[in-house]
Formats: C-alpha cells, structure tokens, sequence
C-alpha cells in the first residue's frame, strides 16, 4: 500500500509575499522549518539533530506555489505549499499538501501542524 495524500489549510494576516520568504530562504527556513538549510540551485538540504534530508525544488510560482520532491520519494510523492487570498476576509491562505504512509499519517499532519504554528511565531501572525 502506499503512501496518502493529506492537505492541510492554515490562516496568516501576513501576505503570500512575506509567507513565500520563509519557504525560499535559508535565513527565513532555519527560523521555523530546519535547523540549518543550504540551497544550490534547485536543491535544498535540510538538516535536523545532524540529519540531512535533501529535496528538489520543482516548481516555483513566485508567492503563488512551490512544489518539492525528497530525493528519495516515489516519483508521485511530493510535498507542496500555496499561497492564496481569501476574497472575503483578505487573510492568507496556506495550504500544505504532502504524503505519509497511512500509519504515519496523523503524526505527519502533527508534524506541519507544530513547523507552521513555529512559522506563525515568527511572523506573528
């Protein structure tokens, strides 16, 4: 069996700009996502307690989407970020789209959960 697709929404007051930063800069990842991150190109090697994890960047909508896949996902797994404004209260929209293994799925969930309410720290909204 394997791995399921989840989407996760989550409400910001700051704009998809400022939200887009965050995902594409070692400076704006290490503040709530990693404990380091370096980026060569497309690729972006995350570092947590001394492992490293690497991703490529496949696609980048400059403060609409990005999509990465794990180095060592199946080739239709992958992770995702979109940015969008919700017509009626003009909040941020973050939606978060990844997959886990269905015993794993909640503690994945869990797991964007606490990195995006640490974003959320951050920027304060």
């Amino acid at each position: 069996m394997g791995k399921e697709k989840f989407s996760l929404e989550f409400i910001f007051k700051a704009s998809p700009a400022m939200l887009y930063q965050f995902f594409t800069t070692p400076a704006g990842l290490t503040r709530w996502f990693s404990d380091s991150v370096d980026i060569s190109g497309n690729k972006f090697t995350f570092e947590w307690d001394g492992a490293e994890e690497v991703a490529e960047l496949e696609e980048d909508e400059a403060d609409h989407r990005l999509k990465f896949r794990w180095e060592d996902s199946e080739e239709d797994e992958f992770w995702e970020v979109k940015f969008s404004k919700s017509p009626i209260t003009n909040e941020t929209i973050l939606e978060v789209i990844d997959f886990a293994e269905p015993d794993e799925l909640e503690e994945q969930k869990d797991f964007w959960k606490e990195q995006i309410n640490q974003l959320r720290g951050v920027i304060g909204g």
